[in-house]
């Protein structure tokens, strides 16, 4: 279950009021939520790296592995790619949701996905068997095309991947690919309209018509460590060096036990 993003912002408006230290606006909010989010959607990956080192449980519930795949599996995706007129394949630009998907590093609007990281190109031909494309580095990809008993063949096909581009061999490749490919989390919404005779903001639901509101796409396990690093920057807007200090050291605390 993901996050709810009123619940949140309810949640760092009442703590930051109750000592009235201060107030974030919905703009601030949403550019904060949307930084915390990516801050610990990133950080998935290096601790799956960690915990690939480690032995593991044998008890699903508590495989660390699989509990950060779990919270990783939301943003993987996949798409075709197509051949362009240079000769190598573009990366997706619609995924199997049928969100657009920007992968040139600008901000994707609403409706709009970005690349993060690249998964498995997989050639389909038109009888036969899906085959994994390989992926080699550069000095192997073009060494072993140089004879004819290395050169990469239909039934086993090698890639580069360089500048978003997926250069593939052998060159009878031209269409049947696709990949999958993991996506960074939408950017986090507290969507509103404003009272028109008090001013005050009123949170507008995604089920309300007109709505802009994007729900936080983190697993739920992830709503406290959420709030505390919201409030972490919160401190840094506000400039109260105590809510910083407080939130820093939960934020530490969390970490550590994560990796303990």
């Amino acid at each position: 279950m993901a996050i709810n993003v009123d619940t949140v912002y309810k949640t760092v408006l009442l703590i930051l009021n109750k000592e009235q230290r201060g107030y974030m606006t919905p703009d601030e909010f949403n550019k904060t939520a949307t930084q915390v989010q990516l801050d610990i959607f990133e950080q998935y990956f290096e601790d799956m790296n960690q915990q690939l080192r480690v032995p593991q449980s044998d008890y699903d519930y508590s495989d660390r592995q699989m509990s950060i795949d779990e919270k990783i599996s939301p943003f993987k995706t996949e798409g075709n790619c197509v051949l362009n007129t240079n000769g190598s394949f573009d990366l997706p630009v619609i995924d199997i949701d049928g969100n657009t998907v920007i992968n040139s590093g600008a901000e994707p609007a609403i409706g709009e996905v970005a690349f993060y990281k690249l998964g498995t190109p997989i050639f389909t031909p038109l009888t036969g068997f899906d085959t994994e494309i390989q992926r080699l580095p550069r000095n192997e990809f073009y060494n072993i095309e140089k004879s004819p008993l290395t050169a990469s063949t239909e039934d086993f096909p090698t890639y580069l991947y360089e500048s978003n581009k997926l250069i593939i061999r052998p060159k009878s490749i031209e269409s049947g690919v696709s990949t999958s490919f993991i996506r960074k989390p939408k950017n986090v919404i507290w969507g509103f309209r404003t009272d028109a005779n008090l001013g005050y903001y009123i949170y507008t639901p995604p089920t309300e018509s007109g709505s802009t509101t994007q729900q936080f796409e983190l697993n739920g396990s992830e709503q406290v460590e959420v709030i505390t690093r919201i409030l972490l920057y919160s401190g840094i807007i506000i400039r109260d060096p105590q809510i910083i200090s407080v939130a820093a050291q939960q934020v530490q605390q969390q970490e550590a036990n994560k990796k303990s």
